[in-house]
């Protein structure tokens, strides 16, 4: 049954960026952007169709990404003192104090796909480990889930911010470049977002969500090459 979710989960998603991609390159662009705000909200919603189990912990694990997430952007925003100077554009629809609250969205669909594509490395890894060493602690495991997922998810906003700058979802003040001081704040957000995602109980096996963070590493790639 959930095989059958991943595969339908993993062509809707394919099909939608393939359109996306598409209709921002050579069809109309600022249509097809002012549609992302329904396509992340059309991610979210088929990562919860490919949950194994939605239990309490899952949805406080999505509201505490929500709400940190706009609450991060807001002060970012506001004072410039968390992730650097930058203002978001007209793009992302409906939002709080100028930080769309589909962002809260945002953050959720990136520390899930993270923290599960570092939880389904590891269980691969620990499998190899238990045979020549015995099982790591869980300790270990979960300063590993948290560090790596954090290392991950900033390597994704590395891949994803000059995308989102030509996309107009936000811009950067001064010469436009993304300061280190974005990267690292990011670091420290995302692994704070990690330890809850490791301390609360629920599944974190998804292959859909996986195959999400690889579709969506590629479609901002080619729209960092491309646009």
């Amino acid at each position: 049954m959930l095989k059958n979710r991943y595969r339908v989960a993993t062509v809707i998603a394919i099909l939608l960026h393939a359109v996306g991609l598409a209709g921002i390159l050579f069809f109309n662009r600022d249509l097809f952007i002012a549609a992302t705000p329904y396509h992340m909200m059309i991610m979210a919603a088929l990562l919860f169709y490919t949950q194994e189990k939605i239990n309490g912990s899952f949805i406080i694990f999505f509201a505490v990404c929500f709400v940190a997430g706009v609450a991060a952007e807001v002060f970012g925003t506001s004072t410039g003192m968390l992730f650097g100077e930058y203002s978001y554009g007209n793009f992302l629809g409906p939002a709080f104090k100028k930080v769309p609250l589909v962002i809260g969205i945002n953050w959720f669909i990136i520390i899930y796909c993270c923290g599960v594509f570092i939880n389904t490395m590891l269980e691969k890894l620990s499998a190899k480990l238990a045979e020549m060493t015995g099982n790591p602690s869980p300790g270990i495991r979960f300063l590993s889930l948290v560090s790596d997922g954090a290392m991950l998810s900033v390597f994704f906003d590395w891949i994803m911010e000059p995308a989102a700058n030509k996309l107009g979802y936000w811009t950067w003040t001064g010469s436009g470049t993304v300061p280190f001081y974005n990267y690292a704040c990011w670091l420290v957000v995302s692994a704070l977002l990690l330890a809850v995602f490791a301390f609360l109980k629920f599944s974190r096996r998804n292959i859909f969500a996986v195959n999400l963070l690889l579709i969506m590493m590629m479609f901002f790639m080619l729209i960092r090459v491309f646009s």
